[in-house]
């Protein structure tokens, strides 16, 4: 140990960091949950929220509260993580439980999964995981080569609709994207389309579910509702999960159906019994996929729209030079050899990841590291990680708070993927039944590919504008305009 300069002994952590307290208070209880709740959603925002603690405490490790707080949640206080070394203790499930943290310091109802507990609130220890895990597994794997063709038939129709629309006016792309995400992900992975089957409401059945479980993440739910009544009805008492019943019990008799052969399989090949299996399939397909595209395509665009034509026109040019070569069709190994293009996925993904945080209680005492300062972390304690503020780290990523479409081009960019950590691991590691990480990690990449590869396929370049946010989950977007090519390269999928 050395000495400090009042002659007091300085611990150090293994690779030679001073170990410090941990900077940071939970304030008074109950109201200071309360005050900061309201900055979070209201007053700073989520970014704001992360970076005013940063900044007072002058540490990228801090106590503090994570809202909603009080009434929903048990205990709101968290030790946040928000640059990239310290991050990644959320990544060893060695050090780290993720047993019902999926959603935070909260847990929805069970009710709302027919009272079972969906692999994502699952951790690593827990057999069951080991088992849902390797079913993923199974169902990506076996469908894989409906993902082109299903992205196609659903997002041509959404561009279709576009066209049709942007004559007389200006069209919102959120709500045609929620209907052809879901169809897109039920026919990718059950070979059906809610829409064809349930009829045009499938999606909003789906969209009641989901905001029955994030109601306490979401804000901004409409301009006409005042935020003092709105926080008391979104974070201080869960909704009824009756409210999604009737849509949940239509959405249980679709996947059951459709899904018959893929519940066979999780019974006779991984000993699941075939209620876990369902509702697990559900939860896999409408809200791990369903949800994730529902927020991340709106994120793509604003990325592309605030790039603008000069970026538009490189995209053009290599997309449709890769499709030429590969005789009018979109395939895997053509969407490989877009490197901007997959950049700009993974750019985007760097500065808005879908899920915003990450969590986990300490396995045992532990020491995190940042950059600078090693920190003791107790048993029990949870560890929140704002991946937004973590991936903008400015000792990693030049520029960080800026989109630079290229950065992960070339193999100097490739060594930053390391550091890319929005499905819950490194973009360099792979999911595995023994972590957390994502198990459709490859597909969200596919899919982001596919989006901006039809998009450039189709259009020249186009405008559009971010106009706030969605119940502070997703951006909105309305197109304004768009240039349509003058020649059509991409032939049926």
């Amino acid at each position: 140990m050395a000495k400090t300069g009042n002659g007091t002994a300085e611990e150090h952590s293994p690779s030679g960091l001073p170990i410090k307290q941990i900077p940071g208070n939970y304030g008074i209880p109950v109201l200071s949950p309360i005050y900061d709740r309201l900055h979070y959603y209201y007053f700073q925002g989520h970014m704001g929220y992360f970076k005013s603690h940063a900044t007072k405490n002058n540490s990228t490790v801090v106590r503090l509260n994570m809202p909603p707080g009080i009434f929903i949640s048990r205990n709101p206080h968290v030790i946040a993580v928000l640059d990239a070394k310290s991050f990644r203790v959320l990544f060893d499930p060695s050090k780290v439980e993720k047993k019902n943290t999926f959603t935070g310091t909260y847990v929805p109802p069970l009710s709302l999964y027919s009272g079972l507990r969906p692999m994502a609130y699952l951790d690593t220890t827990e057999q069951l995981h080991s088992s849902l895990k390797s079913f993923s597994f199974h169902l990506l794997a076996s469908r894989k080569s409906q993902f082109i063709p299903t992205f196609h038939k659903a997002y041509s129709s959404l561009f279709d609709t576009v066209e049709a629309k942007i004559a007389s006016g200006p069209v919102e792309f959120n709500g045609l994207n929620q209907s052809s995400a879901f169809d897109f992900t039920c026919n990718a992975f059950l070979g059906a389309v809610p829409s064809e089957v349930i009829g045009p409401s499938a999606s909003n059945k789906a969209a009641i579910w989901l905001l029955l479980q994030l109601h306490p993440l979401a804000s901004r739910l409409t301009k006409f509702i005042p935020w003092p009544i709105e926080d008391l009805l979104l974070h201080c008492v869960p909704l009824p999960p009756c409210l999604a019943h009737g849509g949940y019990k239509t959405l249980e008799e679709f996947f059951s159906k459709a899904g018959e052969s893929l519940l066979e399989d999780a019974a006779n090949k991984f000993g699941l019994s075939r209620d876990v299996a369902l509702h697990n399939l559900i939860f896999m397909t409408s809200f791990n996929a369903n949800a994730g595209f529902k927020i991340f395509m709106p994120i793509l665009l604003k990325w592309l729209a605030h790039a603008g034509e000069t970026l538009h026109g490189k995209l053009v040019q290599e997309i449709r030079s890769v499709v030429k070569s590969s005789n009018g069709k979109i395939t895997l190994d053509a969407l490989e050899k877009m490197e901007l293009t997959k950049s700009v996925v993974w750019e985007a993904l760097r500065l808005d990841p879908p899920v915003e945080n990450q969590f986990g209680h300490a396995r045992t005492d532990l020491i995190i590291e940042s950059h600078d300062t090693a920190f003791r972390v107790k048993k029990g304690e949870m560890i929140c990680g704002y991946q937004p503020l973590a991936m903008r780290d400015e000792k990693v990523f030049k520029n960080a708070e800026q989109f630079v479409a290229d950065r992960f081009v070339g193999d100097q960019g490739k060594k930053l993927l390391e550091y890319v950590y929005w499905s819950n691991g490194p973009e360099t590691v792979s999911p595995t039944v023994g972590n957390k990480q994502c198990p459709g990690k490859d597909m969200v990449i596919l899919v982001g590919r596919l989006f901006v590869a039809h998009l450039f396929l189709r259009y020249d370049t186009f405008s559009a504008v971010h106009d706030g946010m969605l119940l502070g989950l997703e951006p909105r977007m309305v197109f304004k305009s768009v240039k349509k090519a003058s020649e059509v390269l991409i032939s049926d999928q």
